[in-house]
């Protein structure tokens, strides 16, 4: 899924608003420490909604849609300079005389400026692209959310649609000072960049992805303006967009990729191992070294190695477990073959999830959610599926997005647990719920903490016993594939970027473990190369979870009610896994009595 905030960049700041510095300390200045936390948390949202404009959109927030986040140089230069000003300005509120929630908050911003500081000395904002990431996919993940509905709002896609390539002149300028740093992406992977920017250039305008948002016009839009819209956005398409896309092809293809570094190990950056073990903390808000987690890893393969076996054996089926999984990647009667029917099954699927949610859910999202197909420029480097979420604010529904390439490498089996995942009562639920919440500071609502959002998801593809899914010997293999594809990433993702591993053992390791296709698994694996650490936050989300869950179950007996369980992990937003922690066992105290 899409994360909304980047803990990485919490920091704000602009000079429409005068001295940031100034305003931060003026909001903590009176009061009680309750109202110097809500001042200091209201200027700080606003800041953050100015200064990163896309995640306004995300969130609803009014105003900002027409311009991108400035990734100048001179202006990261300010982010850095007000994290400290901030955090600053926060250790002047006592936690004493605090409530529950202010006490939470306080917390969370604290732990999140921390983060950014300590982020600051490794230079990840040199890297602003990689095959995985940047402009190329990100823009248009914001525009497909933007609201359309009126003339205003359809010229702030415009406005944005200028403004377009000054975003590619500045990630131009953070890629050169990369490679003076001897910053850059690992080179193996950085041609499928190439890739998406001719994808992003189709002979007719009217097939870019740019131009979506003028295709499907409302109707109260009054037609002569529908129509000067048209041509306003083919022409900033096709006269500005298209030639700063062909001028960063080039950049990239004769300066950037020669001079990438063709390592894969994130240790072979500068400060490299100290910068790995940062991302390992920010991705699962875990004290846990490389090896530990790596170890685990390979416990969790085991174990789950165990349960596979089990239904392999109940089938009768008379051949090793790669033998298996080799039948199940090739056997015909697993796929479809029209990604029609792949879309149509999936919607029936989360539409037998949605009924059953009562049971084991008290609390349910407003908002609703659909089942399209993956954007066509990225579904050549994504995986089965994934989740965009949505908002009641700018009226737009959240959406499981069903990846229709290459229909013989996405099984019949992992449907059940990708549902479960992407869908309800995984990220929809989490994000959706996130934002309804009431009294919780809005910054708490759009968090994206690896761990909680991941770990959440899948955490839920666990309950599908539960709601009475994997009935199928063949489903629950599937669900079992989909946990070991998160137990085998702590034992990948570590092993490429701790211990050295190359591109090719990684694979061999992969591919040993779970039926997995041959595009999958290269998709799986270059992923981790580029995406250190992200990958790591699954299995570890999911595991605190379960243990809080058990934790609960063993210390309440016969008061334990699942329902309220899961009110109290989702009832507070994203959060840091030893937060999680802390509000779980001060409710079980609370239950006891």
């Amino acid at each position: 899924m899409k994360l909304l905030i980047s803990i990485l960049l919490f920091s704000f700041g602009s000079a429409a608003f005068g001295s940031p510095c100034q305003t931060f300390s003026q909001s903590v200045s009176q009061g009680s420490p309750s109202a110097r936390l809500k001042k200091f948390l209201d200027v700080q949202w606003k800041y953050q909604m100015h200064e990163y404009p896309e995640q306004a959109t995300f969130a609803g927030y009014p105003g900002e849609n027409d311009h991108w986040s400035d990734m100048s140089l001179e202006t990261i230069a300010r982010h850095k300079s007000e994290v400290h000003c901030q955090l600053n300005a926060l250790q002047k509120i006592a936690n004493m005389g605090l409530n529950k929630q202010d006490r939470v908050s306080l917390e969370i911003s604290k732990s999140l400026l921390q983060m950014a500081l300590a982020n600051e000395k490794f230079g990840a904002e040199f890297m602003p692209i990689n095959h995985m990431t940047g402009l190329q996919n990100d823009s248009l993940d914001i525009l497909s959310v933007m609201p359309t509905n009126t003339t205003k709002e359809l010229k702030n896609v415009l406005s944005r649609l200028e403004k377009f390539p000054v975003l590619i002149e500045q990630a131009t300028v953070l890629m050169r000072e990369g490679m003076k740093r001897k910053i850059t992406p690992t080179r193996v992977f950085l041609p499928k960049v190439l890739d998406q920017l001719d994808s992003l250039k189709p002979q007719k305008v009217e097939e870019s992805a740019f131009y979506k948002p003028f295709t499907e016009m409302a109707t109260t839009i009054p037609k002569f303006e529908q129509e000067s819209l048209q041509n306003q956005a083919k022409e900033t398409i096709r006269l500005k967009i298209y030639p700063a896309l062909e001028k960063l092809k080039e950049f990239m293809k004769t300066e950037y990729i020669p001079a990438a570094r063709e390592t894969l190990a994130w240790t072979d950056l500068p400060d490299g191992k100290e910068w790995y073990a940062h991302l390992v903390k920010v991705h699962t808000t875990l004290n846990k070294s490389p090896e530990e987690l790596h170890q685990i890893g390979l416990s969790e393969v085991a174990r789950i190695t165990k349960e596979m076996m089990k239904i392999k054996d109940q089938l009768k089926f008379k051949g090793s477990l790669q033998d298996f999984n080799h039948k199940l990647l090739t056997d015909s009667q697993f796929y479809f073959e029209k990604p029609e029917d792949l879309l149509r099954a999936y919607r029936d699927l989360t539409k037998r999830i949605d009924p059953e949610l009562p049971r084991v859910f008290k609390t349910l999202p407003r908002l609703t959610y659909g089942v399209r197909e993956v954007p066509a420029f990225r579904a050549a480097t994504t995986s089965g599926a994934e989740y965009q979420g949505g908002s009641l604010e700018t009226g737009k529904a959240g959406w499981f997005q069903a990846n229709t390439y290459d229909l013989k490498s996405r099984p019949k089996w992992e449907m059940e647990t990708l549902a479960l995942h992407e869908s309800v009562p995984g990220h929809h639920f989490q994000t959706a719920i996130a934002q309804e919440l009431k009294g919780t500071p809005e910054f708490r609502k759009f968090l994206g903490f690896t761990a909680y959002v991941e770990g959440w998801a899948l955490y839920s593809e666990s309950l599908g016993p539960e709601l009475g899914f994997f009935k199928d010997p063949y489903s629950l293999y599937g669900h079992y594939s989909d946990e070991m594809l998160r137990a085998v990433r702590l034992v990948v993702d570590t092993g490429i970027h701790a211990k050295g591993w190359t591109r090719q053992q990684a694979l061999d390791y992969f591919r040993a473990q779970m039926p997995v296709s041959d595009i999958d698994s290269q998709i799986e694996i270059d992923r981790y190369c580029v995406w250190a650490g992200q990958a790591l936050a699954y299995k570890m989300g999911q595991l605190k979870i379960q243990e809080l869950r058990e934790r609960a179950q063993t210390q309440l007996g016969d008061k334990f009610d699942v329902r309220l369980f899961h009110d109290v992990v989702l009832g507070n937003g994203p959060l840091p896994m030893d937060i999680l922690e802390h509000i779980v066992d001060d409710w079980i105290k609370t239950q006891k009595h």
